[in-house]
C-alpha cells in the first residue's frame, strides 16, 4: 500500500470514528429528551401552574409557589448581573487592556467561571445567611449573581475586542469622549453579542440548585418576600425526585421539563439575535 492509500484509509478511519461518537451523543441527548418530555409533559395541567406544592402524602398540587419564586430569584440576578458585568466588560476592553487592575480582574474573573457553584453557595451562605441570620431570597439572588457575572464580563470584553479600531477612531476624530465612544459607539455595535451573552449567562443560573440550597434554601408556602426563604425550581426539583410520593416525582419531572424549555427558549433567542445581528 503506497502513501497516498494509508492516508485515505486513516482518513476514512478517523471520520468513521467521529460519525460513530457522534452517534453515541445524539443517541443519549434523544434518550434523555425522550424520557424528560415523555414524563415532563404528564405532569403539567392547570394544577401544576396554580396549586403550590403539596405535603407529604397529600395529592395534587402543583409548583405555583416555586415558579413564583424562581422568577424573581432570576429578575433580581439578571438586575444585579448585567450592568455590572457589562460596565467590567466596557473597563476591561476599553480602559484598562494592559493595566495591572484589569490583568487581577481577568484573572478572577477566569477563576470564578471554573469555580464549583457549591464554592459559592458556601461564600454566600457564610457572607450573607449567617450574618443576617436566616435564608432569603435574596442570598439565592446574589449567589447567582455571582456566577452569571463572570459569563457577562468575558462575553462583553471579548465582543468589544472585536470593534474596528478605525472605529473608535472617527469617534475620537469628531471630539468624542472615551465614555461616549464606548457607551455609544463601540458597546452599539456589538450589543446583539453582549445581550446574547447577557441570555446565556441566564441560561448557565437557571438550573443551579446547589447556590439555592445554602442560601434561598425553600419554602413550601407562596411568598413573594425576598427576605425569607424562598420556594425555587431547582431545590424542589432535587426534593421531590428523591422523595417516595409518586405526585412529587410526577410534579418534579413537570419542573425539569420547565427548566429544559426556558433554556431552550433562551439558546433560541440567542439563536435568532446573531442571525438578525449577520442580516443586518
Amino acid at each position: 500500500m503506497d502513501l497516498y492509500s494509508l492516508r485515505i484509509w486513516k482518513n476514512r478511519i478517523g471520520i468513521g470514528l467521529s460519525m460513530l461518537a457522534m452517534s453515541f451523543g445524539l443517541l443519549a441527548l434523544l434518550w434523555i429528551l425522550w424520557t424528560l418530555f415523555s414524563k415532563g409533559f404528564a405532569a403539567f395541567s392547570w394544577d401544576f401552574f396554580t396549586q403550590d406544592t403539596p405535603a407529604p402524602g397529600s395529592e395534587g398540587g402543583g409548583l405555583r409557589n416555586a415558579i413564583v419564586g424562581s422568577g424573581l430569584i432570576l429578575f433580581f440576578t439578571t438586575l444585579v448581573s448585567t450592568p455590572v458585568g457589562i460596565l467590567a466588560g466596557i473597563y476591561l476592553a476599553e480602559f484598562g487592556r494592559v493595566s495591572r487592575f484589569a490583568a487581577a480582574t481577568r484573572f478572577v474573573t477566569d477563576i470564578m467561571l471554573s469555580a464549583p457553584s457549591i464554592v459559592i453557595g458556601l461564600f454566600v451562605y457564610a457572607l450573607m445567611v449567617e450574618t443576617l441570620g436566616g435564608f432569603s431570597g435574596w442570598a439565592g439572588s446574589l449567589a447567582l449573581s455571582l456566577i452569571a457575572i463572570p459569563v457577562v464580563v468575558r462575553t462583553t470584553e471579548n465582543m468589544l475586542k472585536l470593534v474596528p479600531t478605525s472605529l473608535r477612531e472617527a469617534a475620537f476624530a469628531v471630539g468624542a469622549p472615551h465614555w461616549q465612544v464606548s457607551l455609544k459607539v463601540t458597546l452599539r455595535a456589538v450589543k446583539a453579542g453582549v445581550v446574547t451573552g447577557v441570555l446565556l449567562a441566564i441560561a448557565r443560573v437557571t438550573g443551579e440548585t446547589a447556590p439555592l440550597l445554602f442560601t434561598a434554601l425553600n419554602n413550601q408556602f407562596f411568598s413573594t418576600n425576598m427576605s425569607e426563604p424562598m420556594g425555587n425550581l431547582p431545590v424542589v426539583i432535587f426534593q421531590f425526585a428523591m422523595s417516595p410520593y409518586e405526585n412529587w416525582i410526577e410534579l418534579a419531572w413537570g419542573g425539569a421539563l420547565l427548566i429544559a424549555l426556558l433554556v431552550l427558549g433562551i439558546n433560541i433567542a440567542t439563536r435568532i439575535i446573531f442571525r438578525t445581528k449577520r442580516n443586518g
